[in-house]
């Protein structure tokens, strides 16, 4: 009798699990290397919550972001650094900060923390400004596209596969700001020698592009400083609401301590309107919304002034 191959059903079997562990193995080869790769983001560690927004509009998904101080009831000036802080700062690829003595807690910080490889980007070395100047840097129109070039070029610097993505997003950031310009230009063709004044000077630079009549000064920069301002500026101040030689007053409403209370309660009083703007960009809001925001409050608020 002939012989007759019998079928090998356990060989068989055997060699169908050997391919399907082989192409399993395969996969998770893959998953494992693309969640590798998803990880493997920029780590950004921005002082302030809005270069923190700028950097993530920038990076997209290829980025990690943590924002030092993100909160609208916090006062930026009263800020204390943790370990915690330090080192989120040791392990950035990239750091961005304001400077001009606005947050100094971080050049201690980086100090301590050290990192030859970490990029630094400080706001006021874009801008040119120095301790003494109005520190309120990102309340300048000019000031956003400056940050945002130099972001652009640290990011591509740290992934250069992804060059491409950050210029595309540089692009549509820049394009974002459009709107803020226009509203600009729009407040200063209608409002442009318009007297007012602040309790701060937290929108200095802003007020300055729209060609407002800032008045006060002295007394903006004392309570800025923490110092009380003279018997003579708070006279003129209180005049001026009293006069209505204002149209408008702006204030923080992120540091309404007693001599800003009562210069609130003397515009009510004298019906001199009043717009606020905060020093910390608001949870929900992006940078762009939130300056056109405080942007429209003011134009309400000019709108409203009675002469």
């Amino acid at each position: 009798m002939k012989a007759v191959d019998l079928p090998q059903p356990a060989a068989k079997a055997r060699h169908t699990l050997a391919w399907r562990l082989a192409a399993a193995g395969l996969t998770a080869f893959a998953l494992a290397g693309a969640a590798l790769a998803q990880a493997a983001t920029v780590g950004i560690v921005a002082a302030e919550n809005f270069y923190g927004d700028v950097a993530r509009q920038l990076g997209g998904t290829h980025v990690n972001v943590e924002s030092i101080l993100n909160s609208p009831d916090q006062d930026p000036h009263l800020f204390e650094a943790s370990p915690k802080t330090a080192r989120a700062l040791q392990h950035a690829d990239i750091v961005v900060y304001n400077g001009a003595d606005y947050d100094p807690w971080m050049d201690k910080l980086l100090a301590v923390a050290k990192n030859d490889k970490r990029k630094t980007i400080v706001a006021a070395a874009l801008v040119g400004k120095h301790a003494g100047d109005n520190p309120h840097l990102w309340y300048d129109p000019a000031t956003m596209p400056k940050v945002a070039h130099a972001l652009t070029d640290a990011l591509k610097a740290a992934d250069p596969a992804h060059s491409a993505d950050y210029d595309a997003n540089l692009a549509t950031f820049v394009a974002s700001l459009k709107p803020i310009d226009a509203k600009v230009a729009q407040l200063h063709a209608r409002y442009a020698g318009v007297p007012v004044t602040a309790t701060e000077p937290v929108f200095g630079y802003m007020a300055d592009a729209i060609g407002l009549a800032m008045r006060n000064e002295r007394f903006q920069l004392a309570v800025m400083n923490d110092t009380e301002p003279s018997a003579s500026d708070i006279a003129a101040f209180e005049q001026d609401l009293r006069k209505k030689q204002v149209r408008v007053l702006i204030y923080n409403s992120q540091a309404t301590e007693a001599l800003t209370r009562r210069m609130l309660k003397l515009a009510q009083d004298s019906h001199v309107p009043t717009a606020s703007v905060t020093e910390t960009q608001p949870p929900g809001k992006t940078f762009q919304q939130w300056m056109l925001s405080q942007l429209d409050a003011l134009a309400a608020a000019l709108g409203n002034a009675k002469q």
